[in-house]
């Protein structure tokens, strides 16, 4: 017998589950032409969810579709048209996507909704438009207000080991969950900085053009590296606490910019910057990089029980450690917002031991957050039986398993 559909089960937003809402959780989700799902809706609780299926089967794409309605590319940094559905056999979109939510948050039910903008003309870039309370929003940053989500991903199994621009990547999205206007900041700050070296390519000398952008450089970029700074203190008093048989962490900024903002008031740093950018042009011109800004700083992170860099663990350690950072963190957005941040753990249990998976099942059930899990084996889920929605994702389509 075919199972019934999810919206048909007891997880409806309108069920009585005998158990307080979360503080932000997501209660139905609604994909049209996104990834492999043509359409689906999906009704849960505000429980952990846990979905499992082979290999393919579109589990990661639910994540990545819960992922766009915070700021930001998606836990794939995908661009926007690759993100449409592909009929089987055929190279080109089927046509535009959108996803669509309605949250339980501390302020109440909330609906957003995401997606290509269907307005655009043939032969234009496409452009993501956002809708809060079916009201249009002035950019995508605004989710950020509502929305905080932290993912963790096979790719970044890696983190410590690849390029600094990894990790200011990951840095970034746990400072936006502190701080929501971090994400503006850090697109008004990137913005500028491919305008400026633009300019420098073509041999441009005007230095009108130079000054407005590297003022705003100036300006969101000392301010980007202030929220910085403020979240790794924060958490690095955090991840020194370490969770259960999770390693302790000890967190750190380094970088030119950083070092002002530690050492002089905002605006002086501010001025420091802009100082700097107009004194390098000719050198970053010729070298085809801009040599001073936010953009060069990196995380340093310390293993604390093995006094050792992080990348000098075994990768089972860089596991725990990173594991242990997003549950400091999802700790310190709680304190500070309220509200836990959705977790969106891709293929997390198969990672760890089972004491390790216990605890962080039991940390997840204890924060009173809505983590999203993906795995193929049911049966690492266990620990969760009673305190989760276990789901299975097979073709496109969602069932309770």
């Amino acid at each position: 017998m075919t199972p019934p559909p999810i919206s048909a089960l007891a997880y409806s937003p309108d069920a009585a589950s005998g158990a307080a809402p979360a503080p932000l959780a997501v209660r139905q989700l609604r994909l049209t032409d996104f990834r492999n799902y043509r359409q689906l809706r999906l009704d849960c609780g505000a429980e952990p969810v846990v979905l499992v299926g082979a290999n393919g089967a579109g589990k990661t794409n639910l994540l990545e579709a819960i992922s766009f309605l915070s700021p930001g590319r998606g836990l794939r940094r995908a661009r926007l048209d690759e993100v449409s559905r592909r009929s089987r056999g055929e190279e080109a979109a089927t046509g535009v996507w959108a996803v669509a939510a309605t949250l339980d948050t501390p302020e109440g039910r909330l609906a957003v909704g995401t997606g290509l903008d269907p307005s655009r003309g043939e032969g234009s870039l496409p452009r993501r438009v956002v809708r809060i309370d079916g009201r249009p929003a002035a950019s995508q940053t605004a989710l950020g207000t509502h929305v905080a989500a932290v993912w963790l991903t096979p790719q970044l199994d890696r983190l410590f080991l690849d390029g600094a621009g990894e990790r200011r990547r990951f840095l970034d999205r746990l400072v936006t969950a502190l701080h929501p206007e971090h994400a503006g900041d850090v697109a008004a700050y990137e913005n500028a900085l491919r305008q400026r070296a633009r300019l420098l390519s073509e041999g441009n000398r005007d230095p009108h053009w130079f000054v407005a952008l590297e003022d705003t450089m100036a300006r969101h970029g000392v301010a980007l590296a202030a929220a910085r700074a403020d979240t790794v203190q924060r958490l690095d008093a955090a991840a020194r606490l370490g969770v259960g048989p999770f390693p302790r962490a000890a967190l750190g900024m380094a970088g030119e910019v950083d070092a002002w903002i530690a050492a002089m008031p905002a605006l002086d740093a501010e001025d420091r910057l802009r100082a700097a950018l107009a004194a390098n042009r000719l050198r970053d011109a010729e070298a085809g990089t801009t040599s001073c800004g936010p953009h060069r700083s990196d995380l340093a992170v310390r293993h604390l029980d093995l006094d050792l860099p992080a990348a000098e663990g075994s990768t089972g350690q860089q596991k725990a450690l990173l594991v242990s950072i997003a549950l400091a963190h999802a700790r310190l957005v709680a304190l500070s917002r309220g509200r836990p941040p959705l977790l969106l753990l891709d293929e997390i249990a198969a990672h760890l031991d089972a004491e390790r998976r216990a605890a962080l099942f039991d940390e997840i059930v204890a924060l009173g957050a809505q983590s999203w899990m993906t795995g193929t084996d049911a049966g690492l889920f266990a620990p969760l039986a009673g305190r989760a929605q276990l789901l299975r994702v097979a073709d496109g389509s969602i069932v309770a398993h």
